[in-house]
């Protein structure tokens, strides 16, 4: 008996619609053009200004969708919210890619922004969505968003583990419209980018813990030096009667050298120390 190998997630079209529905249908029962109006394009108007609580779909779940306060860094520009929503969605339902998204919602859309009136426009807005832009611009704008702060930072540190690089990886690629045929390779690109960064960073810790190392060794080796034949405590000695006695420990001043010389009698107490 061979034993069983767990199954794939497969996404919840339900749960996704739900998820989606929390950005781009908000007060849709009494809106019936919010679909199109949140995601869909800008000329379906603003959507009317929300009082009290927004109104879900029944049977809408906090588990499968976005709160209140997770709406706030919501795009307000259509084609950018829909790419959010996706973004954040398909991390939310287990198992969903774009394409789930894009074939459980875009009619919904289209329904949408039939109902407003601007099915036409809509089909523009989807066109120009789906044209396809040059690698080098993909690279660009997905490197760009990879490295932000709240994602991989500009030296990859939040990014060592490739779940964490996939997960923020695979969000930035949805923001990046038009990019579908560059994906893998600017993941692998980026994924060297990473490695190297990573790299790098260890080696210049390395060469600061050694520059640290060595310099203390010599800082060491110069100690131990000056407690061969006392001369530390004599230069000190001298230096204490050239600076701080009126007749620079002169003869016939042996107070003087004596004084100096308890003042330097710390170096006798180090050295003993370092022996």
């Amino acid at each position: 008996m061979c034993p069983a190998v767990a199954s794939a997630a497969t996404c919840s079209v339900a749960n996704l619609t739900r998820c989606l529905d929390s950005v781009c249908a908000i007060n849709v029962s009494s809106n019936p053009a919010a679909r199109c109006q949140y995601c869909g394009t800008s000329s379906a108007g603003t959507p009317p200004t929300k009082t009290g609580m927004r109104s879900l779909s029944l049977g809408a779940s906090a588990r499968y969708t976005l709160s209140e306060d997770e709406l706030e860094d919501a795009p307000t520009d259509p084609g950018q919210r829909y790419a959010w929503a996706t973004a954040q969605c398909i991390k939310k339902i287990d198992g969903c890619t774009p394409d789930d998204v894009s074939d459980a919602y875009d009619e919904l859309i289209e329904q949408s922004c039939r109902a407003a009136g601007v099915s036409a426009q809509l089909a523009t807005t989807l066109s120009e969505r789906a044209q396809t832009v040059s690698q080098s611009t993909c690279m660009t704008n997905i490197r760009a968003c990879l490295v932000a702060a709240n994602r991989c930072g500009p030296d990859y540190s939040a990014c060592e583990n490739d779940s964490d690089f996939d997960r923020f990886f695979a969000a930035c690629s949805v923001e990046a419209a038009g990019c579908d045929d560059y994906v893998s390779d600017i993941r692998t690109d980026l994924i060297a980018a990473r490695d190297s960064a990573i790299e790098s960073a260890d080696t210049m810790l390395a060469t600061i813990v050694k520059n640290y190392q060595t310099a203390r060794a010599q800082k060491l080796t110069s100690a131990q030096d000056g407690c061969k034949n006392d001369s530390a405590r004599n230069a000190c000695i001298e230096t204490v009667c050239e600076r701080n006695m009126p007749n620079k420990c002169g003869d016939g001043y042996e107070s003087e050298r004596a004084s100096a010389t308890q003042l330097c009698e710390f170096y006798d107490i180090a050295c003993d120390l370092l022996d």
